[in-house]
C-alpha cells in the first residue's frame, strides 16, 4: 500500500466518464494503490447546447480538470484522449495511457442496416466533422443532421420513431380486440398486448417510447469504445466501419492520466501505463501537432503497431468529404515521435494544410460540432 496516502484523481461527472474513470480506478487498485475519485464540471459540460468550436479554444472538457492537478489540490486527472490538447502546460505530463479500447466508428440502426444497405437520402445522425465528411465521401446521397447528447440520448432518438410506430400500432389493435362482442374470433398480427410488449423492452426502449422526436434518423454514427464502456452495446444492431476508411480521430477508444511532472507520474506510469497504446497514441497526436487540426477539421489518423513499425493511416478532408489528402506510411517505432512529425510534413505539402486552413476559416459558421466521443457522447453530468 502507498505509504503517500491516497491517490485522487479528477474525472469529469458524465456517466461515461466516471465509467471511464472507474477502469482507470480498478487498475491502479489491483496494483495496490488507494483511488478516489473526485468529480470536477468542465465549461464543456456546462454549456451543452453550444457548438464545440464556439466554446472558445480546445479543451473544454479538460481544462478546469488539470487546472486543479496544476493547483496541487489533486494528484492527477483522468481523460479521454480525444479531448486533449495536444498542447499541455510545461509542468504536465501524460502519466499513463491504459491500454486502448476499440479505436474505431460504429454504425448504428434500427434494424441492422449496414451502411450500403441505407436508403437513398437517409437521413445520419453524427455531431463529427470528420464522421460527417467519411460518410459523404462514400455515400454523397445522404443527409448528415447534427446529434448531440450523450450514448443513451442518442440511441433513444435513433429508435423512438420506430418504437413509437409500433407501440401505436399495438394499441389500436388491442383497443380493437377489446371493442369485439360476441364469440367472434379476433384476428391480429399480433400475439401479445400492448402491455405485455411493453414489458419485454429494455430500460433503453423503454426510455426512447418517451422521447420527443425532433428528427428522424435512419442511422446514426458513434464511437465503438464509448458504446462498450457505456453497457449498450448489447442492445442494439451495430456495424463496425472500416478503419482504412473511416480513419478514426486521433487517440480515439484511449484514455489518458495527467499528473505533474515528479514522483507521483512516475509511479502511475510504472503501474498501468501500455508502452502500445501509448506509441500509438503519441504518432496519431504528433500528427495532429504538426497539421494543426485540432478540433476545426474533419482530420483522421490511425495508428498501429506492426512488429519494427508503426503503421500510420491520415485522412483529411474539406467539409463535405468532397476533396481530402490520405495516405499510409510505416514509421519505425525506434523514431516513431520523429518520423510521425516528418509524415505530417509531407501530408501538409500535399494539400493538407490547405483543408485544414479552409476549415480554419469555415469554423465560425459551421453548425457541426467537434469530433469528440467524450465532448459528444460523455453525456450530461450526472443529476442533470
Amino acid at each position: 500500500m502507498r505509504t503517500r496516502g491516497t491517490l485522487r484523481l479528477a474525472t469529469r461527472g458524465s456517466t461515461l466518464a466516471r465509467r471511464q474513470a472507474t477502469l482507470v480506478k480498478e487498475a491502479l487498485e489491483d496494483r495496490r494503490y488507494e483511488v478516489e475519485l473526485l468529480t470536477v464540471e468542465t465549461t464543456g459540460d456546462q454549456i451543452q447546447d453550444e457548438l464545440i468550436h464556439r466554446l472558445g479554444k480546445t479543451g473544454a472538457f479538460v481544462r478546469e480538470l488539470d487546472e486543479r492537478v496544476l493547483d496541487g489540490d489533486l494528484d492527477g486527472a483522468i481523460h479521454s484522449m480525444k479531448d486533449m490538447p495536444t498542447e499541455q502546460p510545461q509542468q504536465l505530463v501524460t502519466a499513463a495511457v491504459p491500454e486502448r479500447g476499440s479505436p474505431g466508428d460504429v454504425l448504428v440502426t434500427p434494424d441492422g442496416s449496414s451502411l450500403e444497405e441505407l436508403p437513398d437520402g437517409a437521413t445520419v445522425g453524427t455531431s463529427s466533422l470528420r464522421r460527417r465528411a467519411q460518410l459523404l465521401s462514400e455515400r454523397p446521397d445522404l443527409e448528415v443532421e447534427p446529434l448531440r447528447g450523450n450514448v443513451d440520448t442518442r440511441l433513444e432518438k435513433l429508435l423512438a420513431p420506430t418504437l413509437q410506430t409500433e407501440h401505436a400500432e399495438r394499441s389500436e389493435a388491442d383497443s380493437e380486440r377489446k371493442g369485439q362482442t360476441g364469440n367472434e374470433e379476433f384476428e391480429s398480427e399480433y400475439d401479445r398486448t400492448v402491455d405485455e410488449w411493453f414489458d419485454e423492452r429494455s430500460e433503453l426502449e423503454k426510455q426512447a417510447l418517451g422521447r420527443e422526436v425532433d428528427t428522424e434518423y435512419d442511422a446514426i454514427v458513434l464511437a465503438e469504445a464509448g458504446l462498450e464502456r457505456s453497457g449498450l452495446a448489447h442492445y442494439v444492431d451495430y456495424w463496425q466501419l472500416p478503419t482504412n476508411t473511416f480513419v478514426p480521430a486521433p487517440g480515439q477508444g484511449a484514455l489518458a492520466v495527467t499528473a505533474t511532472d515528479g514522483e507521483t507520474a512516475r509511479e502511475i506510469q510504472s503501474a498501468i501505463d501500455h508502452p502500445r497504446s501509448r506509441v500509438e497514441t503519441t504518432v496519431e497526436r504528433t500528427i495532429l501537432a504538426e497539421l494543426g487540426g485540432g478540433c476545426i477539421a474533419p482530420v483522421g489518423i490511425y495508428a498501429i503497431v506492426q512488429g519494427e513499425y508503426v503503421h500510420a493511416t491520415v485522412s483529411v478532408f474539406d467539409r463535405d468529404g468532397e476533396e481530402s489528402v490520405v495516405a499510409n506510411r510505416d514509421l519505425p517505432i525506434e523514431t516513431h515521435a520523429e518520423a510521425a512529425r516528418a509524415f505530417a510534413a509531407d501530408l501538409a505539402d500535399r494539400g493538407a494544410a490547405e483543408l485544414i486552413d479552409r476549415a480554419r476559416k469555415n469554423a465560425a459558421d459551421d453548425e457541426t460540432t467537434a469530433d469528440d466521443e467524450t465532448v459528444s457522447e460523455g453525456d450530461k453530468p450526472a443529476g442533470k
